[in-house]
């Protein structure tokens, strides 16, 4: 029976702990996880404790279990959610609790699932959980996010190989994409680090106003938002850690203004969202306003998506990712946002980063007034390829090349 790298699991547990989160020694961690990743969990929490870890909380998921409440739950259960358990996420953040994700769930699981009840569901978790997720959103503890194949992700990334092959195969991608393959990762990170603090330098140096995107289908102007400040690779939470919130990530990244949007765009690779699949995703913005939207597929989850509440419909992200980039480049669609948008340029709908301000300390008030926008939801979708131009317009209204091509000209 084939297996997984062992080696290479525990090159990713130990890059997570100490490049990932960076955790800090008395740090407790709590650690969320589909059940198949327990091999990797229990790495993690080995790497952890060698790190000076006081408590490693896990806390698993399991697709059946999940299906089991759409298919037999009753109807209005799916306007609730364990409020109970998102209210102590927030107090393990509020008391310093460093934060891990492991994706690795079916990205289609819930596809054949009535979208009303994946709808309904879908907002009562997000509107549960916005006060934990902000502070993720205003970094104010260290946070990390990676992957693990589970073995229904695998087959909808590889369906023409048997099972245990394509679990291999997608760990073998995950591995290769998060740079947890070479001999030294850590040193791979921060040589990678370097490389997009020289992107982000250059951007934060020009201060564009705005973004204009050309390309099939693409005709788009993103104001960007005032005292905005360009961010991506390694970054430091309000606690004082450094850390790589999203690995893989060939990003940088900023916040817009949520007024200042006009144009058309379409996306450029299929949406996976919690469960739903979401392609050819089509919208038109007016004052910063989604006013049109269209999808080939997932559009009724789409048209719900947008009317989360009053900023669902308006852009929270903006980021640049060449497509040169080496999840672009293996030719795979992850059908994973974690993947997917390290593979294109791309927005987000909804919650702004807060911490893409010049000043860290900003109330929401002045975020506000600043641009950045406020939701319960924070979903991306990319919209870049190598057919895609992108030109910064400065201050002064100067319009100078950032991407021709997909590619930076700087």
């Amino acid at each position: 029976m084939k297996k997984i790298d062992e080696q290479k699991i525990d090159k990713l547990a130990k890059l997570a702990v100490i490049r990932g989160v960076a955790l800090e020694k008395g740090q407790n961690l709590l650690i969320s996880a589909p059940i198949e990743a327990l091999p990797l969990v229990r790495k993690i929490a080995e790497h952890a404790y060698k790190a000076g870890a006081n408590i490693v909380t896990p806390l698993f998921s399991d697709d059946e279990i999940i299906l089991s409440r759409f298919k037999y739950a009753p109807n209005d259960s799916f306007d609730q959610a364990t409020n109970w358990l998102y209210d102590g996420i927030g107090q393990a953040f509020d008391n310093n609790t460093a934060r891990m994700a492991i994706a690795g769930d079916d990205p289609l699981l819930l596809a054949e699932m009535d979208p009303d009840k994946v709808s309904r569901a879908n907002k009562a978790t997000n509107k549960a959980y916005k006060p934990a997720r902000e502070r993720i959103t205003e970094f104010k503890i260290n946070w990390n996010i990676i992957s693990w194949p589970g073995k229904a992700w695998a087959k909808r990334v590889f369906p023409n190989l048997t099972e245990e092959d394509a679990v291999i195969k997608l760990g073998d991608a995950i591995f290769d994409a998060s740079r947890a393959s070479v001999q030294d990762p850590i040193a791979a990170w921060d040589d990678h680090n370097k490389s997009l603090r020289i992107k982000t330098d250059w951007l934060n140096n020009k201060n564009f106003d705005s973004l204009i995107y050309k390309g099939p289908g693409t005709d788009l102007k993103i104001g960007l938002a005032e005292d905005h400040e360009w961010m991506g690779g390694a970054s430091l939470a309000q606690n004082g850690i450094m850390c790589n919130p999203n690995i893989p990530s060939e990003e940088v990244f900023t916040t817009p203004h949520r007024l200042n949007v006009e144009g058309h765009v379409c996306s450029t690779k299929p949406l996976s969202y919690q469960g739903t699949l979401i392609d050819e995703i089509k919208v038109t913005f007016k004052e910063g306003q989604i006013i049109e939207a269209h999808a080939s597929k997932g559009e009724e989850i789409l048209q719900k998506v947008l009317k989360s509440d009053d900023g669902a419909n308006r852009l929270g992200e903006v980021a640049l990712v060449p497509d040169s980039s080496p999840i672009s480049q293996s030719g795979i669609i992850f059908f994973n946002t974690l993947f997917d948008e390290n593979a294109a340029s791309h927005i987000a709908l909804g919650q702004c980063y807060t911490k893409c301000f010049k000043q860290k300390d900003l109330s929401p008030e002045q975020i506000k007034s600043r641009g950045g926008n406020s939701s319960m939801i924070h979903i991306d979708w990319m919209i870049g390829s190598n057919k895609i131009d992108v030109d910064g317009v400065d201050q002064n209204g100067n319009s100078i090349p950032v991407f021709r091509k997909g590619e930076w000209c700087n």
